[in-house]
């Protein structure tokens, strides 16, 4: 059914369970599984400044790819860099270069109201993907 699942994780605990429900799903499809954390930055004055710490965030694609490997799934990962606003395209820039035929992800993350006001990145996710999107709550 699934060949490859893009996992995406922000370490909020919908995301974490997003990493059970995508490790279930491999074990029962034999997919592979892409871990993937779009870490945000903005600019400023011609510099760019990070909104979110690396080590952080590869903790998080650690933690995910600890618990697949542990669980028997054949998965890889990493940190990505995005400007602040265009997560949500570098999710599904990564699955159309990963060719993942299902993106899997928590219902809310970590943003703030700004967030909320822009749209979240599942939202984006969800109306822009061409392939399935699993969001799990």
């Amino acid at each position: 059914m699934f060949e490859k699942i893009l996992l995406a994780v922000d370490g909020s605990e919908p995301s974490n369970r997003a990493v059970r429900e995508a490790g279930e799903l491999a074990r029962r499809t034999e997919a592979q599984v892409y871990v993937l954390n779009v870490k945000e930055f903005d600019r400023g004055r011609g510099l760019g400044y990070e909104l979110e710490n690396f080590d952080e965030a590869t903790e998080i694609v650690d933690a995910a790819l600890r618990e697949l490997k542990d669980a028997g799934v054949d998965t890889f990962g990493e940190v990505e860099r995005a400007p602040y606003g265009r997560a949500a395209r570098e999710i599904l820039t990564r699955a159309e270069s990963e060719h993942a035929d299902l993106i899997v992800m928590g219902s809310r993350g970590l943003s703030d109201l700004a967030g909320l006001v822009l749209g979240s990145v599942t939202h984006k996710v969800l109306h822009l993907a061409q392939v399935p999107v699993l969001v799990v709550r």
